[in-house]
């Protein structure tokens, strides 16, 4: 399922800012793009996410930004320390040699150093961070969700009056079928017994009937309606009931014996194919 998010928390010193890219796939792949500083706790980051989520690909970008503009420099007073004593060194030797000035002096490498924050404090606020992009991102799918769950009901359903409407036709179409195959045994001009002759066409018809293949379409449906119904997520359940969909449909096919059951199995395997496609991106 697609989405974007973004969670910032500022602590201290830095902003920490997590934003969060999600598209479709079948599994859960997390990739992380942050400071080094944070690598010892991306195993916690990871856990975060797959608390959260079971599908689909997340790419999570992690920020640390300054926010110390106004904050006192901090000097290294040993670096100083050992500064002045080389610089009388050199005075020593060379007392022609300028003096350097103050600026000079705080511009040399090691001098100013950086306030660090204190890594616990970090590792706190990006969990923070990460928690907030989770959530909205967790909202965004649940939205994306709902609708391609109003989808998959609209296909279940079509396929749920179609099937109540083969239901009423299957009595007339098993007497046009045994109909049929008398015409067809007439017109061989053959003598037969009437009780085998129609102890065969009782068998044929059995092996025609459909009414199995039409129940299990039905409990199918009754299964999505109940996963869709569900907190739990059910992407992979949906999956599988759209193969078993799919397999009761071509047995419905196979076994035809008039063109509306046929039109009516390859209709049930458009609109199985379409949930097929967005129960992909369902978690």
């Amino acid at each position: 399922m697609t989405g974007f998010a973004r969670g910032s928390v500022t602590t201290g010193a830095v902003t920490v800012t997590v934003e969060c890219r999600s598209v479709n796939n079948r599994y859960l792949d997390v990739q992380f793009r942050m400071p080094d500083a944070l690598r010892e706790i991306e195993g916690k980051l990871r856990d975060a996410v797959g608390s959260r989520f079971s599908r689909g690909k997340l790419d999570l970008s992690i920020r640390i930004a300054d926010q110390v503009v106004d904050a006192p420099l901090a000097i290294d007073e040993a670096r100083l320390a050992a500064l002045k004593t080389a610089l009388s060194d050199i005075s020593a030797a060379f007392p022609e040699a300028a003096v350097p000035d103050q600026l000079t002096l705080l511009l040399t490498p090691g001098v100013i150093t950086d306030q660090t924050l204190d890594t616990a404090t970090l590792h706190s606020a990006t969990l923070s961070a990460l928690d907030d992009c989770l959530q909205q991102l967790k909202e965004q799918r649940c939205l994306e969700g709902e609708k391609l769950a109003t989808m998959i009901r609209q296909r279940s359903d079509a396929i749920r009056e179609q099937l109540s409407v083969l239901r009423e036709q299957l009595p007339q179409l098993q007497e046009a079928h045994r109909q049929k195959l008398l015409l067809r045994l007439n017109a061989l001009d053959l003598e037969a017994e009437p009780t085998r002759l129609e102890e065969e066409i009782v068998y044929i018809l059995q092996r025609a009937d459909v009414e199995e293949e039409m129940d299990r379409l039905g409990a199918h449906l009754d299964a999505i309606d109940t996963a869709l119904a569900g907190k739990a997520p059910c992407g992979r359940r949906l999956d599988f009931l759209m193969q078993e969909l799919n397999r009761e449909a071509n047995t419905l096919g196979s076994k035809s014996t008039a063109l509306s059951t046929t039109n009516t199995s390859v209709e049930f395997k458009v609109l199985i194919e379409q949930m097929r496609e967005q129960i992909q991106n369902i978690e």
